[in-house]
């Protein structure tokens, strides 16, 4: 049973962002840091990995669709991807990076203080793309939700970039929000877990960040990408309105 657990999700290869919330001293203190996906479809993708590994057996790792993306860009199927900056993500990977990401389980369990058995995925448990918000209808979470053990009383996940806490039929349903590619205001999101959940933004310099990534990152696009996302110029209303549709509610009664 661990006491505390930090869960980072959708880091996308910002260092910045993740080198200050790796700095709270909560991160510090923590039994296990639990990385729920897309950690690596961002302009410093290298950096992020070498520095996560550097932490050893305190990060737990679960791949996110990007992650698979990029590894299946770079195995040679499929020939494209739908992100801007994963093609060229997924060249500056080295085969070490390929070999981890390759290893990396689409879910995992944790028992935690307070919160019993908890399931840690990406999306939802049995698909790293599916979409949940927090206001999506009770029968689409009965559906994405079939088949786990009756004993998982908390889930975790990640994938679209907004922070939430919710019940669902008993459950409790927590998304920690971005590091890297926050929707709806600026900060590195994440959350701590044990015995209760706490939603954390590590607020960061992003003027100081912007530049770190241009200097130090080779994407072309790099300040209009560093601008757009730092800044969170995606609003959650924004958000909700573009992953509303992939939730399944217009095909509801």
């Amino acid at each position: 049973m661990l006491n505390r657990v930090a869960v980072l999700s959708d880091i996308h290869g910002v260092l910045p962002a993740l080198e200050a919330v790796l700095a709270e001293p909560e991160i510090g203190t923590a039994d296990h840091i639990v990385l729920t996906g897309d950690i690596t479809a961002g302009p410093q993708p290298v950096q992020v990995l070498d520095l996560l590994s550097g932490l050893g057996d305190r990060v737990i790792w679960i791949s996110g669709n990007a992650d698979r993306e990029l590894l299946e860009y770079r195995r040679g199927q499929p020939d494209t991807i739908h992100d801007p900056i994963a093609p060229w993500a997924a060249e500056q990977l080295r085969e070490d990076h390929l070999d981890l990401l390759g290893s990396l389980p689409r879910s995992l369990s944790l028992s935690v203080k307070g919160l019993g058995k908890v399931l840690f995925c990406h999306a939802t448990p049995r698909d790293d793309e599916e979409v949940v918000l927090v206001d999506s209808r009770l029968d689409r979470w009965t559906e994405v939700f079939s088949g786990l053990d009756s004993d998982i009383r908390t889930v975790v996940c990640g994938h679209t970039h907004m922070p939430f806490v919710r019940l669902v039929h008993g459950r409790l349903v927590i998304n920690p929000g971005s590091i890297g590619m926050p929707y709806g205001r600026t900060g590195a999101h994440w959350a701590l877990l044990g015995p209760g959940v706490e939603l954390r933004t590590t607020h960061f310099d992003l003027q100081a960040a912007a530049i770190q990534l241009g200097q130090e990152s080779s994407y072309p696009g790099i300040a209009e990408w560093a601008d757009y996302f730092l800044h969170a110029r995606a609003t959650d209303v924004d958000a909700l309105g573009a992953f509303a549709p992939r939730d399944g509610r217009d095909q509801s009664p």
